[in-house]
C-alpha cells in the first residue's frame, strides 16, 4: 500500500505545482490584460486577483487535506474519525471554490464579453461543475466511511 499512496502523494503535489506557478506568473498578467482591455472595469482588477488567490488558497487547503488522508491510510488509520474529518474538509473546500466561482461568474462574463471569448464562461462553468462533483463524491465517501467506522465499533463491542 505504501507504493500506491506514495504515487498518489506525488500526484497531489504535482497537481499543486501548476496552480502555484500560474498564481505567481500568469494571474497578474491576466488581470492587467483585463484592465487594459476594458478600462471602464479596470477597478475590478484587484478584486478579481484577490478572488483567484483566495480560490488558490482554498485549493491548496484541499490538497493538504488529501495528503493528510493519504498519510492516515499509510498509518492504517483509514477507518478513523480523522479520515472522516479530512473528507469533510475536502468537501467544504470544493463547495467554497464552487461558490467563489459562482460569485465571480458575472466578472468572467464581463471579461468574456470584452474579449469576445465565450470559452471563458464555459471554463468557469466547468470549474463549478467539477467542484460540485468533488463535493458530492467526498460527501458520499464521508458517509460510507462513517458507516464503516460505526459498524467496526459495533463489532468491537460485541466481541
Amino acid at each position: 500500500m505504501q507504493r500506491e499512496t506514495l504515487f498518489l502523494k506525488i500526484s497531489v503535489i504535482l497537481m499543486g505545482l501548476p496552480v502555484l506557478a500560474s498564481c505567481i506568473y500568469l494571474l497578474p498578467g491576466i488581470a492587467e490584460f483585463f484592465a487594459e482591455l476594458n478600462p471602464k472595469l479596470a477597478f475590478l482588477q484587484y478584486p478579481f486577483l484577490i478572488g483567484l488567490y483566495v480560490t488558490a488558497i482554498v485549493f491548496f487547503a484541499a490538497l493538504y487535506q488529501a495528503l493528510k488522508l493519504l498519510s492516515y491510510i499509510d498509518r492504517n488509520q483509514a477507518f478513523s474519525d480523522l479520515s472522516v474529518k479530512a473528507l469533510k474538509n475536502i468537501k467544504t473546500c470544493a463547495l467554497t471554490i464552487g461558490g467563489l466561482y459562482v460569485a465571480f461568474m458575472p466578472l468572467l462574463y464581463l471579461m468574456a464579453e470584452a474579449d469576445d471569448a465565450p470559452g471563458m464562461i464555459l471554463i468557469g462553468l466547468i470549474i463549478i461543475f467539477g467542484c460540485l462533483v468533488i463535493a458530492v463524491f467526498a460527501a458520499i465517501l464521508q458517509k460510507l466511511l462513517k458507516k464503516a467506522i460505526d459498524i467496526k465499533s459495533e463489532n468491537d463491542l460485541t466481541i
